[in-house]
């Protein structure tokens, strides 16, 4: 009874169109939902899997990815506290065939919707399907932007607008990663990720140590961000003009 208690909480908080379902569909949501906790690395779901349903987010982040057949990672998009994942429930979603897996990226709890209530629900509801393609739609926008960057962006853009990305997470200019996860979420090698992070060290713009790395210029890494490597032009830190990578 309590984590159904929960459960209504997060639903009526977080459920954009809770207000919209009668007092029965909103019981058979609260009642075919669970809290599930999943440590940091942990894989939820992928293409393979069943069909796991709608997720919501309580508390971390989740990572939604796509997975080549030789193993290449692309990151799509991330969720947060409150954010509502479809994707994770394209199987009942008709003319959605977009398959994706799903990792936690830190300790995380979430609440998931069994895919077969929601189902019913949809056919119960139209505002339950409204709501669950609009998120769909949203979604594929940011799928949209990541095919964007590797499609037509030089790999030095893509790395500033990454790292950017990242250091809005960080509260000390300190991005924690290696170059081999780098890698893994942009979908390149980790040789490309060093090169290039080599020539951003000789020009001032981070500062590389193991497991890390520091902004120390943000303002030459936004305007690679928005003019590639152009926008960073120059001398090094070492006062020597520095050599642009090459072959990536």
């Amino acid at each position: 009874m309590e984590e159904q208690n929960e459960n209504r909480r997060i639903l009526s908080r977080h459920f954009a169109v809770w207000d919209k379902l009668s007092e029965k569909e909103q019981d058979q949501l609260v009642q075919y939902s669970s809290l599930v906790r999943y440590a940091k690395g942990a894989h939820i779901h992928n293409a393979e899997e069943h069909c796991i349903g709608v997720i919501l987010v309580k508390r971390g982040v989740l990572r939604i990815y796509m997975l080549s057949e030789e193993g290449k990672e692309i990151t799509l998009y991330r969720l947060y506290a409150n954010d509502v994942c479809s994707l994770s429930a394209s199987c009942v979603l008709d003319g959605i065939t977009f398959d994706v897996d799903i990792d936690a990226e830190e300790d995380s709890e979430v609440l998931l919707i069994g895919a077969s209530v929601f189902a019913d629900l949809i056919q119960q509801n139209g505002a339950i399907e409204s709501y669950i393609y609009k998120l769909a739609t949203e979604r594929f926008s940011d799928v949209m932007w990541a095919m964007q960057q590797i499609l037509f962006m030089s790999f030095d853009k893509r790395l500033a607008i990454f790292l950017f990305d990242e250091l809005s997470k960080s509260r000390d200019n300190v991005i924690r990663m290696t170059h081999e996860q780098i890698a893994r979420y942009m979908g390149s090698a980790r040789e490309v990720v060093t090169r290039m992070l080599k020539y951003f060290a000789n020009e001032g713009i981070v500062e590389l140590s193991r497991g890390s790395i520091k902004i120390m210029d943000k303002e030459k890494l936004r305007g690679i961000t928005e003019n590639g490597r152009g926008g960073a032009e120059g001398r090094g830190k070492n006062g020597k003009k520095a050599n642009k990578p090459t072959a990536l």
